[in-house]
């Protein structure tokens, strides 16, 4: 499988190493993996802002940029939820816009229903805390929303019970939100410090050492109040995980 790589911009910039690690992954389960360098933003913090206009280039470009691969796979909950979700608003009848969305895939997404991928061979012998994006929960179905009756399922612990000697802890709030909502956490500071200190502590409490999650964005905002605060919990991407990476000192 051919696949066009798409990494957001604050993994990009801040965060490489989670690039690699889903490269990494990706050709450990065979696939051919491309980075177009003409990519950029999604858009979707133009779009948060109601600065709708001001993203409709960088939609076009997506559009042009990908529609040559089989798969566009990308290690982020948000961004991929903002192409298959939300560019209708830019791209609904445009040609190849109806087979971009549908081959556009988050990373654990990609890995469960395409790839099915069932077998891993790396250790992580910690205690770690799954945070499930909102992006990712509840637009991309990537598990079972706490309000919602139907069986229970998750695909980034279905990943995660791969890995040999992890031990998934169990969270009082399974599925509550970090508070980082991008342009929230500068619009909303003081509430969305709030709730990223609540989600903490709920790992805190259940003996977490480590936070991981399919979107960087939301860790990237409990790193910062872990590391002001000089707690010793650590977060780490999915990708990195799946990929072996070691626990970050």
């Amino acid at each position: 499988m051919k696949i066009g790589l798409f990494i957001p911009c604050y993994i990009d910039q801040f965060f490489p190493d989670v690039g690699m690690a889903t490269v990494e992954l990706l050709e450990q389960c065979g696939c051919t993996v491309e980075f177009p360098d003409g990519q950029s933003c999604c858009g979707q913090p133009m779009a948060n802002t109601g600065c709708w206009e001001d993203a409709r280039p960088l939609a076009e470009s997506f559009l042009k940029i990908y529609a040559p691969y089989d798969y566009v796979v990308c290690p982020s909950g948000s961004c991929t939820a903002m192409v298959t979700h939300h560019y209708d608003h830019f791209l609904e009848g445009h040609p190849g816009f109806a087979e971009l969305k549908a081959k556009t895939f988050e990373l654990c997404q990609f890995l469960t229903d395409v790839v099915k991928l069932d077998k891993l061979k790396v250790k992580f012998p910690h205690r770690v805390g799954l945070h499930n994006s909102c992006h990712g929960l509840r637009e991309l179905g990537l598990g079972r929303p706490s309000e919602r009756m139907v069986p229970d399922f998750n695909k980034a612990r279905q990943l995660l019970q791969l890995v040999e000697g992890i031990q998934l802890v169990e969270l009082q709030r399974v599925d509550e939100c970090c508070g980082f909502g991008g342009t929230f956490a500068i619009a909303e500071e003081a509430v969305s410090c709030m709730m990223g200190n609540d989600r903490i502590h709920d790992h805190e409490q259940a003996g977490a050492e480590v936070i991981a999650a399919g979107d960087m964005s939301c860790l990237m905002h409990m790193q910062g109040l872990i590391s002001r605060q000089k707690k010793p919990i650590r977060t780490m991407h999915i990708a990195q995980i799946l990929a072996g990476r070691p626990l970050p000192k």
